[in-house]
């Protein structure tokens, strides 16, 4: 009798189905293979519960490159540990354990400090920049693990080099484990971050694990080898660095930051059809080492005080910007462009600020070009001209001049953002969140309490 298949169950969309039949008057239900069982309980502790739908499309390639980085760090992190116990003075019967104790203390407490004020000083710049703070952790990692190990040759420094690696250490903590968060929210696609972020640090358990039974076999082989020391250390740090660099550069973030928005705006401007980059194509042009060099410096968020003195310096500012959301400022002599914001301002109008403030950057850069540069971006608006012209007078632009930048960027954001914010959403962009990272000082104003001058 022939069987009939009467359901078909899958757990996850990449696995083998349950094929529950019907015949000979019985229901049967297929087996698992041996191997299939095998790697179902590999999924299971390693991997995110409905991978690979749960996750990022970049997840498992990013997580290939970042485990490779965690393998090369552990090496490199057992041969700087060998040397700072060295020259904390195992071994040596002259130590004693209150010297190395003190010596410890001063260590982890400059660490302590340098993590309070690091946090203090960049801590809101890594949701923004997350790729290139991540690399910048690992960079620094390796710089300390190469002062650790030269640390025994200089004994009378010992304990200020030690606490000069605890403090770049203490960096690396803070810079990797944000950006970690923030990398694990891009690929935690079904609000699973918990899950992303457990299965993420059971599989570096497991590659420290590794690395750790291989430093069995190093340790005693290149105790006191000074040459294998250190081709181990440069072997393994290259690798590393490739590693991460090839992780960082592989993730592919649908939120936009300033760096990201200045890539995407340059593109639209100059593509003869006004063209949207993918995520994808965006994500691989971003810079992942040095920022993104811009002719001006944006800030965004900025006090009204950056660029308001006096009553006509703000009846000069509404007029030119025309809007009762955001105020554009330019400083050409300082070469800043300060965007202050409205306190009920949406997030969309805050991309409509950046993306008025990238205009002003593409007729800089344009102006760059008719002097000899790199043609970079062709505005096509009919104000182009005017604003080109008036960015050439340079640092002889007067206030007047900044001001009518200003009202002519402001017509061809205008003009050209419902198109670039449309394209934006259908080439897969998301609106919300941003990564923008503006400041926190925002302001409330009314055009008609200005005009008639009541207010001031």
């Amino acid at each position: 009798m022939v069987s009939t298949v009467l359901c078909e169950e899958r757990y996850g969309s990449d696995s083998e189905p349950n094929i529950y039949s019907y015949g000979d008057g019985k229901l049967s239900k297929n087996n698992f293979s041996k191997t299939s069982s095998v790697k179902q309980c590999f999924r299971a502790v390693f991997l995110p519960q409905g991978y690979p739908d749960s996750v990022s499309s970049d997840y498992l390639k990013y997580q290939i490159w970042d485990t490779i980085q965690a393998f090369c760090s552990s090496i490199t992190g057992t041969l700087a540990t060998q040397a700072m116990l060295k020259g904390v003075g195992v071994g040596d019967e002259s130590a004693t354990a209150a010297a190395a104790t003190i010596t410890w203390i001063l260590k982890d407490g400059s660490g302590m400090i340098g993590r309070i004020l690091f946090a203090w000083y960049q801590g809101t710049s890594l949701d923004c920049d997350a790729k290139r703070w991540r690399l910048f952790a690992d960079i620094l990692n390796d710089f300390a693990i190469c002062i650790e190990l030269i640390s025994p040759l200089f004994p009378s420094f010992f304990v200020f080099i030690a606490c000069i690696s605890s403090v770049f250490r203490s960096i690396v903590g803070v810079a990797g484990g944000a950006t970690r968060a923030a990398l694990t929210m891009h690929q935690a696609k079904r609000n699973n971050m918990a899950d992303v972020s457990a299965k993420d640090g059971s599989q570096e358990t497991l590659v420290n694990l590794a690395a750790l039974l291989i430093g069995l076999i190093i340790t005693p082989v290149a105790s006191g080898n000074h040459i294998l020391t250190w081709t181990l250390f440069f072997v393994f740090t290259f690798l590393h660095l490739y590693a991460n660099y090839r992780a960082v550069t592989c993730v592919v973030m649908e939120t936009v930051n300033q760096t990201r928005l200045h890539i995407l705006v340059q593109e639209f401007l100059q593509s003869p059809d006004l063209h949207i980059l993918s995520p994808a194509k965006a994500n691989a042009m971003e810079p992942v080492i040095w920022k993104q060099a811009k002719p001006l410096r944006v800030n965004l968020g900025s006090s009204l005080g950056t660029f308001i003195n006096s009553f006509e310096d703000l009846e000069s500012c509404l007029k030119s910007n025309g809007n009762e959301i955001f105020l554009l400022g330019l400083n050409c002599k300082k070469g800043v462009l300060n965007i202050v914001l409205h306190e009920n301002i949406p997030v969309r109008e805050i991309i409509k600020a950046c993306f008025q403030a990238e205009v002003i950057q593409c007729a800089y850069q344009q102006v760059q070009y008719l002097q000899g540069g790199t043609p970079t971006v062709l505005l096509k608006d009919q104000s182009q001209g005017q604003l080109i012209e008036y960015i050439r007078k340079g640092k002889n632009m007067t206030i007047s001049d900044s001001w009518e930048v200003v009202r002519l960027s402001a017509k061809v954001a205008d003009h050209l953002f419902p198109r670039f914010l449309k394209d934006f959403e259908m080439a897969g962009w998301k609106v919300e969140p941003t990564q923008l990272c503006p400041d926190e000082w925002r302001a409330h104003w009314s055009l008609q309490g200005i005009a008639d001058k009541k207010s001031f």
